[in-house]
């Protein structure tokens, strides 16, 4: 969530800036967000002169009584209720205005960072980096959903019968794999100096407030009403939320953390060749990295980060270029966001598998997430993460770049992990 006082002393910037995330009606709603504090700061002016008022009242009535003058002090006290009465009226008006300032400040998403390139869509993305050698497949290849099925590692149909479409069943050497990858995610984040954790599933409407899913995301997450649950996307969500309401000390940061989880997203509107198989499912296993740094040294912890996604790509074989995404294609709640896409050999085109961001003080002014500097003063911290890696697409990927006519070759990386060399 951006700041008020940021936003009342840099409005035109801050218009700029929604302009390159094609906000619409940026202006009219800084406007009146201006407007709502204007109103707040009024109204408090008012509160405390009532209060003062109120407050010096009551000591003349008690003065008064102590000096016998009850008559007066009767009347004054008919002054000192109306004062609590015009304090009432205008303490309601105050919490009224606060909650529609913090309501409007919800629906303004992050502004971009001075290096996001200018564009509306996936096309205006910029490639910064791209690694690896395409593999040559015969001409008779085979996309990953025919090979889960020849192989019998993957159950697609079968997933469907249990739960609905987006929901496969892994099976023998399938489910092995999954449980490879995880581990291997997982020692590398280790080997880098990443915390692991196991979070809940589950998380309630403040953690998905704090981290910018709520409001923005509503329509994507699976809900729990009885509970007024909501099923995680990403690890990223109580992660993150670890370090709500908290102020830590700077000596400790960077704080980095890694963790395994299963992610819901409903997906709502995916439909088509781009969904079939692996390449967009309602549950999938990630592993998620997340970082809490200063300002100061946040797009270092970036660079790190990137380093660390990178690394993995490069064990597992894969090739895969790096994107700086357009102001148009980011999220809601990133300053910048560095995609890492995988060569799908089979399908000829480029498959997402980690986002990797910086959201600046965007969610740590939504979590009260702060520290202490050298200084001594209590300042908003920056949050990051980045996914480390999400399954589903790499799977993909090693399948069908890894295909044989003899079966399909795990990276040597993996061997150790998955206990064979050929899903055969």
């Amino acid at each position: 969530m951006l700041q008020l006082g940021f936003i009342r002393e840099n409005r035109e910037y801050v218009i700029e800036r929604l302009g390159v995330k094609h906000f619409k009606d940026a202006e009219q709603t800084i406007d009146n967000v201006i407007s709502q504090d204007n109103k707040r700061r009024t109204t408090q002016t008012e509160l405390d002169k009532v209060k003062a008022e109120a407050n010096s009242i009551a000591k003349q009535v008690g003065m008064l009584y102590k000096q016998g003058q009850k008559e007066q002090a009767e009347e004054m006290k008919k002054q000192s209720a109306a004062c609590k009465e015009k304090e009432k009226e205008l303490s309601e008006l105050l919490a009224q205005t606060e909650s529609e300032i913090r309501s409007l400040l919800l629906t303004i998403p992050n502004l971009p960072n001075k290096d996001v390139p200018l564009g509306k869509t996936a096309e205006d993305n910029v490639v910064v980096l791209q690694k690896g050698e395409m593999p040559s497949l015969s001409e008779n290849a085979k996309p990953h959903w025919e090979l889960c099925s020849e192989y019998d590692i993957i159950d697609f149909e079968l997933g469907n019968k249990i739960t609905g479409a987006g929901f496969p069943l892994y099976k023998k050497k399938g489910a092995k794999l999954q449980r490879a990858l995880i581990n291997f995610f997982l020692n590398e984040a280790e080997k880098d100096g990443f915390t692991e954790v196991q979070p809940p599933l589950m998380v309630n409407e403040s953690s998905a407030l704090a981290t910018g899913q709520l409001p923005d995301k509503e329509a994507q997450m699976y809900t729990i009403p009885l509970d007024n649950f909501y099923m995680i996307p990403t690890a990223e969500v109580p992660v993150t939320n670890i370090f709500r309401d908290t102020i830590q000390k700077e000596k400790d940061l960077p704080l980095q953390y890694c963790a395994y989880s299963q992610c819901f997203r409903r997906e709502a509107g995916s439909y088509g060749k781009d969904v079939r198989g692996l390449n967009r499912l309602h549950q999938f296993d990630k592993v998620e990295i997340v970082c809490i740094d200063t300002p100061e040294h946040s797009y270092e912890q970036l660079e790190v980060m990137k380093a660390h996604v990178a690394s993995l790509l490069d064990k597992l074989e894969l090739p895969y270029r790096v994107l700086r995404l357009c102001g148009g294609d980011m999220s809601f709640t990133s300053a910048i966001t560095y995609d890492f896409e995988v060569w799908s050999a089979a399908q000829k085109r480029w498959l997402e598998v980690s986002s990797v961001s910086n959201f600046e003080t965007y969610q740590a002014n939504r979590l009260k997430l702060r520290y202490k500097n050298s200084e001594g003063k209590t300042v908003l911290a920056h949050t990051l993460n980045g996914s480390a890696l999400a399954l589903p697409r790499i799977v993909a990927a090693l399948l069908e770049n890894n295909q044989t006519p003899e079966g399909i070759k795990i990276p040597k990386a993996l061997q150790q992990y998955t206990g064979f060399e050929m899903i055969d």
